[in-house]
């Protein structure tokens, strides 16, 4: 699998990180690989997704979000995928709440994701961004 993640073809990335039994340094080798906004977009949703991925991948993820959200990319799948993951801190993946390249039905998406884990483990984020006026009206992301 590592020969094949070194391959410069995207669609073979996206096909490797769906794989469950791909170990997770060749997920933290995919994380960094680049092709165009759509396929590095799903490239990240599909590693952040993949149960193989740990802590350490997921944060890597992490900051190719970060830097893809200030850049004006739009990684909303992988942002939503990682609020879902308890290897991560509700407060850990909380700031994308207020990043530039937010949109208001992401951030409601995002709330709904952070929300359902509260539910699930009594975890809290310390600060969260305030509600617009219009954001509690809005229909949530669908789940993919």
């Amino acid at each position: 699998m590592r020969e094949l993640a070194a391959c410069p073809c995207p669609f073979v990335w996206l096909a490797l990180v769906t794989r469950p039994d791909i170990p997770a340094d060749v997920l933290a080798m995919l994380v960094h690989k680049t092709n165009s906004d759509w396929n590095d977009n799903a490239l990240l949703a599909r590693i952040a997704r993949n149960g193989g991925a740990d802590r350490a991948v997921l944060l890597s993820v992490l900051g190719r979000v970060q830097s893809l959200l200030a850049a004006g990319s739009r990684p909303y799948a992988a942002s939503l995928a990682l609020a879902s993951r308890s290897e991560l801190t509700v407060d850990e993946v909380s700031w994308m709440l207020t990043s530039p390249g937010a949109s208001r039905r992401f951030r409601v998406g995002l709330r709904a994701r952070l929300a359902e884990r509260a539910e699930s483990t009594n975890e809290r984020p310390k600060r969260t961004a305030p509600l617009s006026a219009d954001e509690d009206t809005a229909p949530p992301l669908p789940v993919s």
